[in-house]
């Protein structure tokens, strides 16, 4: 393997070793068994466990932002909310994953500092872009955040993550799709 194939692969499944195990969940030892590296391989890319956690947070992050800012800004508010509930479906696979900075919350005490910031970083952002879409819904009577978009935001947020722990507990998707709903006017 190449260094770059090398380096994505140990995100990719330090990604997923996330979303499954949680931080505290996993070791350099379990990674080097799936990339099929030494452990002193991925220390070469990844000097400690905080670093590659926090590269995991801020690609993952970065995927999904992206994906929320290409959400067609022309749309109608609770369309782009049917859609960000459909990037949410998506991060469940095969029914055993939640959100990777959902399951990083959860360790948020035993976090190093830098990825605890990058894990509030990404939670505020994914509300600040709910707030607008409730805002928008609101006036075009669409959706219902009861006169406070930023306070509903982050209710429907933490519903989005709760979901996705709903939806693996009893390995069904219904629970995602009934978060939105409850907004609709």
């Amino acid at each position: 393997m190449d260094k770059n194939t090398v380096r994505e692969a140990l995100l990719d499944h330090a990604q997923t070793l996330l979303m499954t195990h949680g931080y505290n969940g996993f070791s350099y030892r379990d990674l080097s068994e799936l990339v099929g590296v030494k452990t002193s391989s991925i220390h070469y890319y990844f000097p400690a466990k905080e670093d590659l956690a926090l590269e995991a947070v801020n690609a993952y992050s970065a995927d999904l932002m992206s994906s929320i800012y290409a959400i067609d800004s022309s749309a109608p508010a609770d369309k782009k909310l049917d859609r960000y509930t459909k990037l949410f479906g998506r991060i469940i696979g095969g029914g055993n994953r939640i959100c990777l900075c959902g399951m990083l919350a959860a360790d948020i005490e035993s976090l190093p500092e830098k990825v605890r910031h990058a894990v509030q970083s990404f939670y505020k952002a994914n509300e600040n872009w709910l707030a607008k879409v409730l805002a928008e819904g609101e006036a075009q009577d669409t959706l219902d955040a009861g006169g406070k978009p930023e306070a509903a935001a982050r209710t429907l947020y933490a519903a989005f993550q709760g979901s996705l722990l709903g939806c693996r507990l009893f390995q069904t998707r219904a629970r995602l799709e009934e978060v939105a709903d409850a907004f609709r006017r």
